[in-house]
């Protein structure tokens, strides 16, 4: 296949470093649940700029795929979300950042150790296994990795346990066991509930069971509604009604001096099935040229080069794809904050030699080796703000 340039797009090559990173620090991710717990004191935990007033409990509802920007676009399918926005009166929700690549294993292990990808090194959706030289997919831990080795860092939830408060998880039985809960969400007690509605009423009946209680629960159906047929489908948008009514439920049931905190792990964009908005690595014969191996997602690609070429495909990356996607060096991409600040060296040695995050509406599939991935509708995974804005919606008992 034949590019053209990037001018015969009409627009220049975009300048990684002009990138939106995520504002971790003060306002992403991985900083809620150490701004709600900072009243507890809790020795361990890591400290952050973000300040959130205290609460003796402190509840974190993650709706998986319930981007900050979707909200907005719907207030008749999200009434009582909407009701919470700062547009409302009485709203003092925000928008904060999910993080890079903002992708669930990587957003997951953010809110659950409290550190940026660059602390806890879920750096993608796959990414190389330096040790190995195989990908290690970091949602599905496959191939098996030891997961202490991965993922060193206690979470919060088990500093939480430790010092006393009353600690559980609330999401679907089928994450119990799971490795990524085990480096991510791992502390104090998991009830699995096969229901929102069971997941929400639980939710509440531990929170109040301590005067100080950190209580963790998941909803996942959006996210799966939105890849299968995307935002822009009746299917999605009564999954959307159907997390109105469950954040609703928990709240109205919320015990004395609480707080809800509504977030996400990403938001989702719907990518066209053409050509030029699905660029196919797999029949592309300039963009493997050099590649030894192609991680990361569509929106966000990590890419692996043969020892001696990463110049070489970062330049042809760059002017196949720079004038719809920041294609970054792994330096670079570093320097600039993507990831968070001082990666450990066994987390810059999984970030790609390239990475390449969309900025138009475009993603970087796989057809062949990713079949499954390549037929999803909505995608995510980058630094755009309809993927990397995330809601944090409070309600006060």
């Amino acid at each position: 296949m034949v590019h053209p340039l990037p001018d015969a797009y009409g627009q220049p090559p975009l300048d990684p470093r002009t990138a939106p990173a995520p504002d971790y620090g003060t306002g992403a991710l991985c900083d809620v649940i150490p701004a709600a717990v900072a009243g507890f004191a809790v020795p361990g935990i890591p400290v952050t700029g973000l300040e959130l007033a205290p609460a003796d409990r402190v509840c974190v509802f993650l709706v998986d795929g319930l981007g900050w920007e979707l909200i907005l676009r719907h207030p008749d399918e999200a009434p009582y979300l909407t009701s919470l926005l700062p547009t409302s009166r009485g709203g003092t929700g925000r928008p904060i950042t999910a993080g890079f690549p903002a992708t669930t294993a990587t957003s997951l292990a953010s809110v659950g150790t409290g550190l940026p990808p660059s602390g806890h090194g879920l750096a993608g959706y796959t990414t190389l296994n330096p040790d190995t030289g195989q990908l290690m997919n970091q949602l599905r831990w496959q191939p098996w990795t030891d997961p202490r080795l991965w993922q060193p860092h206690p979470t919060v939830f088990q500093l939480a346990e430790a010092a006393g408060i009353a600690t559980c998880q609330v999401s679907s039985p089928t994450f119990v066991n799971t490795p990524l809960t085990k480096v991510a969400l791992s502390g104090g007690t998991f009830h699995g509930r096969l229901t929102g509605e069971e997941r929400m009423d639980l939710a509440a009946d531990r929170l109040a069971a301590g005067d100080r209680a950190l209580v963790y629960t998941y909803y996942s159906e959006l996210d799966g509604m939105g890849h299968r047929h995307g935002v822009d489908s009746d299917a999605w948008r009564g999954q959307l009604m159907m997390v109105d009514r469950l954040a609703q439920r928990l709240a109205e049931q919320l015990p004395p001096r609480s707080v809800l905190y509504v977030t996400a792990d990403h938001g989702m964009i719907d990518i066209p099935f053409d050509e030029e908005s699905r660029v196919d690595f797999d029949e592309d014969w300039e963009l493997r040229a050099g590649v030894a191996v192609l991680g990361g997602e569509g929106r966000a690609r990590h890419v692996y080069a043969v020892p001696g070429a990463a110049t070489d495909v970062l330049a042809v990356w760059s002017e196949v794809l720079g004038d719809r996607m920041w294609v970054a060096g792994r330096d670079e991409a570093v320097a600039a904050g993507w990831f968070g600040p001082d990666p450990e060296p066994r987390v810059l040695a999984r970030i790609g030699d390239v990475v390449a995050a969309a900025r138009a509406d475009i993603a970087v599939v796989a057809t062949r080796t990713e079949a499954g991935e390549s037929k999803m509708v909505g995608l995510h995974g980058s630094l755009a703000p309809v993927e990397q804005l995330v809601p944090l919606l409070e309600v006060r008992s």
